[in-house]
């Protein structure tokens, strides 16, 4: 039986989203840290995976982990043909801060461990990574660096030959106008060359179309300019990735509960230590 065009409009979330494939909206987040602000978006990189379908997948700034995880965990989930690669030095930034080794070794290990088949850290600057993509090989980029207009800038303007014909760019913190942040301004700029789509919670979330073949599904996306259509898959995946901060919440509601509890232990063995301290010295008198 036929659809008319007016039942897919309706159908926004339903048509345009995977048809009736809906498992990623189940998809687990496998790594949430406490520091992380990438939390709303799990969803997404769950859904645009399994909608794109890339060969290559590149991060640049990863962190803890949280967003990289989310695209490689959809990558298995969906059975997707993908090379995954996170570009970063795990050394902070002066927006970030400066980190120790013990987050690229953690997030190391459990890339080796769940995602070593096909997902590379590459432990360099962003642009000393640059010659390890070959030029149009790129299907998704993902860039999460120092956020400056400048920095941005030359972030995309660098990598932007290795991006293939299909592709799309995500641009993390486009809500973001505090401080120096600067990416919000940039993808004003880009937005008057590039078809995209932004997402306004969790910092902001910007979705650009470079290449002239976008899957059909992202493209659709990429192309809405009904308001009430756009709101609808704004609030859809901000509903879905608000539950993955209600379990970040709860896992550190669970450290606090631990620590107060590991407190209190100590706190009462001082208690122990002392009462029978005072009572060794009455014993002596």
């Amino acid at each position: 039986m036929g659809t008319n065009t007016e039942t897919v409009r309706t159908n926004a979330l339903g048509a345009r989203l995977p048809g009736p494939e809906t498992d990623w909206m189940l998809w687990p987040a496998v790594r949430l840290r406490n520091e992380d602000a990438w939390t709303g978006h799990i969803a997404f990189a769950h859904w645009i995976m399994s909608a794109m379908r890339p060969d290559v997948f590149v991060e640049l700034g990863t962190h803890s982990g949280t967003s990289y995880a989310a695209f490689c965990e959809a990558v298995i989930r969906s059975g997707a043909p993908t090379r995954c690669y996170a570009v970063d030095t795990w050394l902070g930034d002066p927006q970030a801060g400066r980190y120790t080794d013990d987050i690229y070794n953690d997030l190391n290990a459990f890339n080796l461990v769940r995602y070593g088949g096909f997902s590379t850290l590459l432990r360099k600057t962003f642009d000393a990574a640059r010659d390890d993509l070959a030029d149009g090989s790129v299907d998704l980029l993902h860039i999460d660096g120092l956020h400056t207009y400048d920095a941005v800038k030359h972030d995309f303007e660098t990598w932007l030959p290795t991006l293939s014909h299909q592709a799309v760019v995500l641009f993390h913190d486009t809500q973001e106008r505090q401080s120096d942040f600067g990416v919000w301004r940039l993808w004003s700029e880009l937005r008057q060359v590039y078809p995209g789509f932004e997402f306004t919670h969790s910092h902001g979330l910007g979705v650009l179309q470079v290449g002239q073949n976008v899957p059909g599904q992202v493209a659709d996306i990429l192309a809405l300019t009904d308001a009430a259509e756009i709101q609808n898959v704004r609030r859809l995946f901000e509903y879905l990735g608000a539950r993955f901060q209600t379990e970040l919440n709860s896992l550190k509601m669970q450290a606090e509960g631990r620590r107060l509890v590991e407190r209190l232990n100590r706190s009462e063995a001082e208690t122990r230590r002392l009462a029978a301290a005072l009572a060794a010295r009455a014993a002596k008198t």
